[in-house]
């Protein structure tokens, strides 16, 4: 790979909960998990259950960017088996005040009862600090940005070798931050955005933190960015309507995220 290149791996864009069976195979059955290489380093946005089927050996240690905590975005940490590498460092990033603050919030989800040890007691050296507004890994820029979701929801811009990308998942549309949005994708060479509901699920949908295809092709537009993958698909949309929603675009840089999907910028 060229050493200006950054590239991204669907390793999982369902939403809400995994699902398996045959009418998943294309787009896939795996929650959040999307691998970026660029630069030596290896970020991964989101630990979600496509997590499982990440490599485990890297030349630095990879960094796990957190967009929040709900379960279909964390689901894969516990079963990663990098964590299980005696000594192999992890890095995580997320939301909270402080390092320990970080630290504490991730256990209350894995720990006795809810699940059989704490991930900083894993074999693997987990070392998990707060996010900071904009920072580097390596030659790779972060910018965070806050979305609008129950509880809260961080948006990530990468930069790298004059190339960026956009993940803004678990994200839904306001008057107040969707001109900040915009902003934020201005001119990126690709958008990951939420479409989980169709313009009629979302009537009903309203207030439960996610977006639509439509918005999504504004902010392609109105942006003025390049490519836009669609993200966090409905557990009930199976292949055939993905696909049947994907056809009515009528637009190459369009589409829906299907997992093992690779895109180099």
């Amino acid at each position: 790979m060229c050493n200006t290149v950054m590239r991204l791996t669907v390793l999982g864009a369902r939403g809400s909960i995994p699902v398996s069976g045959p009418q998943y195979r294309m787009f896939g059955g795996s929650t959040s998990c999307y691998m970026v290489e660029a630069g030596g380093e290896t970020i991964f946005l989101d630990a979600g259950t496509g997590l499982l089927e990440a490599p485990t050996v890297f030349p630095r240690p990879p960094v796990i960017l957190l967009s929040h905590l709900h379960l279909d975005h964390v689901l894969g940490l516990g079963m990663y088996p990098r964590l299980n590498m005696y000594g192999a460092e992890t890095r995580l990033m997320l939301k909270a005040p402080s390092a320990q603050g970080a630290a504490d919030r991730l256990s209350e989800l894995f720990r006795p009862p809810y699940w059989p040890l704490c991930l900083m007691d894993y074999p693997g050296r987990l070392a998990v600090s707060p996010l900071a507004k904009s920072f580097r890994v390596g030659e790779v820029e972060v910018e965070c940005a806050m979305g609008n979701h129950p509880g809260g929801s961080i948006l990530f811009r990468l930069g790298y070798g004059g190339k960026s990308l956009v993940y803004a998942t678990d994200y839904e549309p306001e008057d107040i931050s969707f001109p900040e949005l915009i902003r934020f994708c201005q001119g990126a060479d690709l958008v990951l955005y939420d479409a989980q509901y169709t313009e009629e699920e979302y009537g009903s949908k309203r207030g439960f933190g996610h977006s639509t295809a439509g918005k999504g092709i504004e902010l392609l537009i109105r942006s003025g960015a390049k490519k836009l993958l669609l993200i966090h698909h409905n557990p009930f949309a199976a292949d055939k309507e993905l696909l049947m929603r994907e056809q009515a675009f009528f637009h190459r840089n369009i589409r829906y995220a299907r997992e093992g999907e690779v895109y180099e910028l």
